[in-house]
């Protein structure tokens, strides 16, 4: 792989082998266990070796898997496992998948949660696997906002900016992540810690407006550079209006229709916030806009209202468009069922700050 456009790595390679012990441990990787590498055709073979050396230190057996694509996050659903005959059987069969590139939205990884395999997705830098370990206290900060989320059945989400949206919940679990794959059928993304859950069908209603410091994470990693203005009505956006954020919008969620009626991408899919105080807003701007450096960290700074469009399959339902966009929001206030938890992007509720770990 060409490394020779990215930012610098600063961390020491050697050390690779060192974090991902560290990492499969609080995975509860264990003597015995057996742990499946799946991985591509991009790759990094550090990281396979990283990984084989930690499970052998574990006394954890393993192997490698690699599937001939490079999924991605403009390629979500892509079923890597279960085309080729026996994967699937071979992937229900073990107690830890460790997945390099992104199973999200596909038929197998609900399969294998289904039943009780842990999944990890490693699928960022060096430098920020080690800048966004779980911190301590994550887990119990994300499994409180957890329960507060299935609690809830109605949100409203505003912002000064003029967004002012409003949804249900319920019809869909509550899916969250802090940072480790250690419960069975857990998956996790190293780097995690947020909470979110798709709205109920048509409850979506409302305005968003994306403002200049917003991050369209997926599929352009870029911070939005101006106003965008989403009418929103019975779960799905109507309206797109704005410059050059929302003609990049449109264009990219129209390329992604299956037919000319086909408005699925323009449906409302996951929506939550992130709690992890390792990921910094600002590190699109000090790393640049190369994917592998942003996809924890955008996704999970403490405060952030995560808006995104398209499926919701991972959910269980039945809209599995590619027309996916992901928009980490700043500076919103979010209401669960009138309680504030988030005012104006800082998180107000005491048992879901995190304190931050120098790295």
């Amino acid at each position: 792989m060409d490394h020779s456009a990215v930012r610098v790595q600063e961390l020491n390679p050697a050390k690779l082998a060192m974090l991902f012990l560290k990492q499969f441990g609080m995975s509860k990787v264990a003597k015995g266990e057996t742990v499946m590498l799946v991985s591509d055709l991009q790759t990094r073979r550090e990281f396979i070796a990283a990984a084989f050396a930690a499970c052998d230190e574990l006394g954890a057996d393993a192997y490698e898997m690699c599937v001939n694509s490079v999924p991605s996050w403009t390629k979500v659903g892509v079923p890597t496992i279960g085309q080729c005959k026996g994967t699937l059987e071979a992937a229900k069969a073990a107690d830890l998948i460790v997945v390099f590139h992104v199973p999200l939205f596909t038929r197998w990884l609900k399969d294998v949660m289904d039943e009780g395999v842990r999944v990890l997705m490693i699928i960022d830098a060096p430098d920020d696997l080690e800048q966004l370990m779980s911190p301590p206290g994550l887990k119990e900060a994300v499994l409180y906002g957890d329960g507060l989320y299935k609690k809830t059945r109605e949100v409203r989400v505003t912002s000064e900016a003029g967004t002012d949206l409003t949804y249900s919940c319920g019809e869909y679990p509550v899916m969250s992540q802090w940072g480790i794959a250690d419960e069975p059928g857990h998956f996790d993304h190293w780097g995690g810690g947020h909470i979110h859950t798709f709205p109920n069908e048509g409850s979506a209603n409302g305005t968003v407006v994306f403002q200049p410091g917003d991050i369209v994470i997926l599929p352009y990693c870029r911070y939005v550079q101006d106003p965008v203005r989403l009418e929103i009505k019975d779960g799905f956006i109507v309206s797109v209006e704005g410059g050059l954020d929302a003609k990049l919008m449109t264009d990219w969620l129209n390329d992604n229709k299956e037919s000319p009626d086909d408005q699925d991408p323009y449906a409302i899919s996951h929506l939550g916030w992130g709690l992890n105080p390792q990921a910094l807003w600002h590190g699109l701007g000090l790393n640049g806009d190369e994917p592998e450096r942003s996809r924890a960290a955008a996704r999970t700074f403490p405060g952030n209202f995560l808006f995104s469009t398209g499926p919701n399959t991972q959910g269980g339902g039945k809209r599995n468009t590619r027309g996916h966009y992901d928009v980490p929001m700043r500076d919103c206030t979010m209401m669960l069922d009138n309680q504030v938890i988030i005012e104006k992007g800082r998180i107000v509720d005491p048992r879901m700050v995190v304190e931050r770990v120098r790295r």
